[in-house]
């Protein structure tokens, strides 16, 4: 049966049309490889020249270091490095610019907030509520804190159909809840949580939340005001930004409560012998020289989201998700890791008699580039009883013909280990 994708194109405010070939045609990468099928975005996505071109241009044009130069040049440097701070207050429609601070990913936006909040407001036998979804940045830094003050870390539940399991989530609430640190957008199976009730909920209990935006970002209109999340957390690199620069946002009201975390430069007052005092927030949490250019190429990469409509992008990836299911569970001895019926952006998979890791080679010789492993996710493929999937993953330069041509690396890699259609 041929399957038709229900949303060929989605639709943009100015009528027209989301064209992922135009699309792909601003991403140097794809004429560089011709014959790519990039299904990795998850774990990273490609960047468009808008970004690359930008950040050579910085470089070439306005690079000095910033705040503290009294030239021209730097205080130029310092305009684009501060303006890709609005930029970013604005996407995510922040009440100022002030509750976003830069950090190198959203691996150290949580490790920032666990080591600096965490010590100041947590105390032993205090809990703090992970999901069993949890990509490890989400994990690791509270099992330190525990080691570190004697807190307690609960572990929500998901149900058989991989959704998280709200009820016993609910149940797990109580008088000791201080955090509830959870993904938005499962990283593993593409499920959207509920991120909406995970908030109310916490906060009937007096919790902060803190919201990983890790996959979100690049594919839901994120709006942490409407959320009414305390703090929140997204990389760079996975929303075609570059590498090395990250965003943690957070509440200005905990931002200042919070002490700094690391010591040095450009997060001062003043130093002497006898004492040191710190900048306000953002700047008390972004000791020694920033990542100049990478805020503000990620700043680029977010006006190109917005450029495209981020309700577009994410009608382009929800439509494409739909059509990957249909067309994988097609199939013969393919199966879906469950996703609790809200899955965008990637899918998990297995092929039967053949292991990810090899299906992961098999399919580089059909030039289709997909993700094998845990996808640091361990706790999750023990709940799930896997020890690694295949993973899957769209952009907003992916194609029907890119679903096809993974659809076809997998009957070859059947044919190949004799497992074909039974």
């Amino acid at each position: 049966m041929t399957l038709l994708l229900e949303d060929r194109a989605a639709s943009r405010p100015d009528g027209a049309a989301f064209d992922p070939m135009a699309v792909r045609r601003q991403f140097p990468i794809f004429g560089r490889n011709p014959g790519l099928t990039f299904l990795d975005t998850a774990a990273s996505a490609q960047k468009p020249r808008a970004v690359i071109d930008g950040m050579a241009e910085f470089y070439r044009t306005d690079y000095a270091n910033v705040h503290r130069g009294v030239y021209g040049l730097s205080a130029r440097s310092t305009a684009r490095f501060e303006g890709a701070r609005e930029t970013v207050a604005r996407f995510l429609n922040a009440t100022d610019a002030s509750e976003i601070v830069f950090v190198r990913g959203a691996t150290e936006g949580i490790n920032l907030v666990a080591q600096s909040w965490g010590p100041a407001f947590l105390r032993p036998g205090d809990q703090v509520v992970v999901s069993e979804l949890e990509h490890h940045s989400n994990i690791v830094p509270w099992q330190m804190l525990r080691q570190r003050l004697g807190i307690e870390l609960v572990v929500a539940p998901i149900g058989a159909d991989g959704a998280l399991d709200l009820v016993a989530f609910r149940g797990l609430l109580g008088p000791r809840t201080r955090l509830v640190a959870m993904t938005h957008l499962a990283n593993v199976t593409g499920h959207v949580v509920a991120v909406e009730a995970v908030v109310r909920l916490a906060h009937a209990h007096g919790a902060l939340v803190l919201l990983d935006g890790c996959q979100a970002v690049p594919r839901l209109p994120v709006d942490v005001r409407a959320l009414d999340c305390d703090f929140y957390v997204f990389s760079g690199h996975k929303c075609y930004g570059p590498t090395g620069i990250g965003v943690l946002y957070a509440k200005r009201a905990l931002l200042d409560a919070m002490p700094p975390w690391q010591g040095g430069g450009d997060m001062i007052r003043t130093v002497s012998f006898a004492e040191t005092t710190y900048q306000d927030a953002p700047q008390r949490f972004e000791a020694g020289t920033p990542d100049i250019a990478g805020a503000i190429g990620l700043a680029l990469a977010l006006d190109f989201m917005d450029g495209l409509s981020r309700a577009a992008i994410r009608d382009h990836e929800a439509a494409l998700t739909r059509y990957a299911e249909a067309l994988l569970t097609e199939i013969p001895g393919v199966s879906l890791v469950a996703a609790g019926g809200s899955r965008l952006g990637a899918l998990s998979f297995l092929v039967d008699g053949i292991h990810p890791h090899d299906l992961a080679t098999i399919f580089d010789q059909h030039d289709v580039a997909v993700r094998a492993g845990h996808h640091c996710a361990q706790p999750l493929m023990d709940r799930l009883d896997l020890p690694a999937t295949a993973r899957a993953s769209f952009g907003v330069y992916s194609t029907e013909a890119d679903v096809e041509r993974l659809a076809e690396a997998i009957r070859a890699a059947q044919k190949l280990f004799g497992v074909a259609a039974r």
